[in-house]
């Protein structure tokens, strides 16, 4: 038998869930088959068998393990569940099958491990079709049985928008979330107050109160910034920018290529990746008192995932990588298309992995300044404003510029002042200047 244990399949992935195991206990698997479906702190995903044989099942369904823990066994049950001494088979995140992936959602149900000699229960024909998590999520909610839905996905395999076309117009929100369902009764009111005491005590103060459980990833989010204001010496630096010419390039762009024209937040990933390049320490990392200089100049973009639910949606950060190597054009397409990933639900975790810096845009939402948290272990996150016009003084005159502010975040322990200063100042250098983005 050879041992098969939790992944790590982001770099700040340190415990993954078991939500479905999709072979029984017992079972022979076969290289390639869908064996189970493992939620992380970013996406929930379906992985493959890297080999054949039969399966023992370690962990149960609704585990939590940490990484590098026993899940399964696979291989001849002859061997008495004894395993092999060899090096334990991890499921990597290139194992995994073509599907469609949503980030994880604390509302999935997790029931235990069934028995083998559980019966079968009657919706066990729709549960074993073919078909990706999301889809088999979207059919339980619609009702469709996905026995009856032909696959367009690979292998005949049954996707999202399979379902969608045979579910018509039925709302997806037809069951109630498990979050709402889980919340809290209300508090027990206090004591009744004497005669005569305000409407807001008669009625409570705070009204009805309801407790909302929190996602994986909201979870993961809390605890990762509580870590960074907790360990990281961090300071903050910020500059106006002039990005007059920038709206001149943008209005060009424009006129050009119409709806692909790149937009400010795509000029200034541009202008962060070539000052990273310029300066290593802000694309470095701390740990364990030392520096970690990376040779590939990645830049998260961080996405809001709005959600309806009362839990909000939550801040996710895409990565594009070597944004130094890429031309504006090209930045700009994939950034459009990972913000799409983030908002449909289809994002992976290597597309969420792998950043070396950050860049936080508020601008879009009238934010002038603010400042943002460092995403440990990276040096630095940029906080950027609103794109507007004031008023400044120029040659004796006051003229209106379209000006924006940025605030840069760093970790003191590898980015120092002067250092961050400079590398701030070769961001609005780029930017006001912006040909050289072009190139």
């Amino acid at each position: 038998m050879t041992d098969v244990v939790m992944p790590r399949l982001s770099d700040t992935m340190e415990e993954g869930t078991v939500l479905r195991w999709l072979k029984h206990d017992g079972e022979h698997v076969k290289r390639g088959e869908e064996l189970v479906e493992i939620e992380t702190d970013k996406a929930a995903m379906t992985y493959e068998s890297d080999r054949e044989g039969t399966l023992q099942t370690v962990a149960h369904e609704g585990d939590t393990l940490a990484v590098g823990e026993l899940i399964a066994r696979i291989g001849n049950p002859d061997d008495n569940g004894a395993p092999v001494a060899q090096e334990p088979v991890a499921i990597e995140a290139g194992q995994a099958a073509s599907i469609d992936v949503q980030p994880a959602r604390a509302d999935t149900p997790l029931t235990g491990a069934r028995e083998p000699s559980e019966p079968s229960s009657a919706s066990e024909p729709a549960q074993r079709a073919k078909a990706s998590p999301l889809a088999r999520r979207i059919a339980q909610e619609r009702g469709v049985d996905l026995g009856g839905v032909s696959g367009s996905g690979p292998g005949g395999r049954v996707v999202k928008a399979d379902v969608e076309e045979v579910a018509g117009s039925t709302p997806v929100a037809a069951v109630a979330p498990a979050t709402q369902r889980r919340a809290s009764a209300p508090v027990s009111p206090a004591p009744a107050p004497p005669s005569g005491a305000p409407k807001e005590e008669l009625a409570g103060a705070k009204g009805e109160t309801t407790e909302i459980e929190l996602s994986r990833t909201q979870r993961t989010i809390a605890r990762r910034m509580a870590e960074s204001k907790a360990t990281i010496p961090d300071f903050t630096l910020t500059a106006d920018i002039d990005m007059e010419r920038c709206v001149e390039l943008r209005t060009e762009l424009k006129r050009l290529s119409r709806d692909d024209a790149p937009t400010y937040n795509d000029m200034i990933v541009k202008a962060c990746a070539l000052a990273l390049r310029e300066h290593p320490r802000a694309n470095g990392s701390y740990r364990d008192g030392r520096f970690e200089l990376h040779s590939r100049v990645n830049v998260g973009v961080a996405v809001a995932a709005t959600s309806a639910e009362p839990t909000g949606g939550a801040l996710v950060v895409p990565t594009v990588f070597d944004a130094d190597a890429k031309a504006l054009g090209e930045i700009a397409r994939e950034t459009r298309a990972l913000a799409a990933q983030v908002r449909d639900g289809t994002i992976t975790p290597p597309e969420l992995s792998g950043g070396t810096f950050t860049v936080s845009n508020l601008g879009m939402y009238g934010i002038v300044q603010f400042t943002a948290i460092v995403n440990p272990p990276q040096a630095a996150i940029l906080a950027v404003g609103a794109v507007a016009q004031r008023a400044v003084p120029r040659k004796k005159k006051i003229v209106a510029r379209h000006l924006m502010s940025v605030t840069l975040s760093c970790d003191h322990r590898i980015l120092y002042g002067a250092d961050a200063a400079l590398f701030l100042a070769r961001i609005r250098e780029l930017l006001e200047e912006p040909k050289a983005l072009t190139l």
